[in-house]
């Protein structure tokens, strides 16, 4: 069940966000691309709503988060737009080695969906499966169907978890396998969907 994790302190332990490569944080679909790194914020950042990410050409996108360290992520933290703006699914891929595209996204079948709430002015925390999340090094966020079915906002991304090892010598038997052989074998096909309208891949 999803909740608020609003209070001062409530969303901090366990925080995930020192595990992040911030660095390599990337986006398909916005209308800005250098800000999917400004939705990973630090926890007392989380109510920020100076910087956000807004999908590009429609209310689809993708954002791909990787990971300094294997991790086990045991909750998402969002913080996301309200009205017209307010997306209200999202697809959850784990540890493809680089962002999938809208055709994949859509193709794949992904490790975890969440129905996300809507109206909500703080952050939620939505609890994940562990056991399927269990040995991360990365992952891709596919938020769609916005509200408006225009433009979909996200103000805040964040993780609890804890640290399962360094990524220094890990080994495939580690990571969360793909739903099938096929996905595992994905390449990075990014196609840009850019803000001049270019054609997207999600339709």
């Amino acid at each position: 069940m999803a909740t608020n994790s609003n209070a001062d302190g409530v969303g901090d332990f366990g925080n995930l966000y020192g595990s992040i490569d911030r660095d390599n944080v990337h986006g398909l679909n916005l209308s800005v691309p250098e800000s999917a790194k400004d939705i990973i914020k630090p926890w007392d950042q989380r109510e920020d709503t100076s910087r956000y990410a807004d999908s590009g050409v429609d209310d689809q996108m993708i954002i791909h988060i990787p990971f300094i360290e294997s991790v086990r992520v045991k909750s998402i933290l969002l913080k996301l737009g309200r009205g017209e703006y307010a997306p209200r699914l999202l697809h959850i891929f784990a540890n493809h080695p680089m962002i999938v595209d809208f055709a994949d996204a859509e193709g794949m079948k992904p490790q975890m969906s969440v129905a996300l709430l809507t109206g909500e002015p703080g952050v939620v925390e939505y609890p994940l499966r562990v056991a399927t999340l269990s040995s991360v090094t990365s992952l891709s966020l596919f938020f769609k169907n916005s509200e408006g079915g225009d433009i979909s906002r996200v103000y805040y991304i964040g993780f609890k978890g804890d640290i399962r090892s360094s990524r220094t010598g890990l080994s495939s038997s580690l990571q969360v396998p793909a739903p099938n052989a096929a996905d595992a074998k994905l390449v990075d096909r990014v196609r840009e969907k850019g803000a001049a309208g270019q054609q997207t891949t999600a339709r």
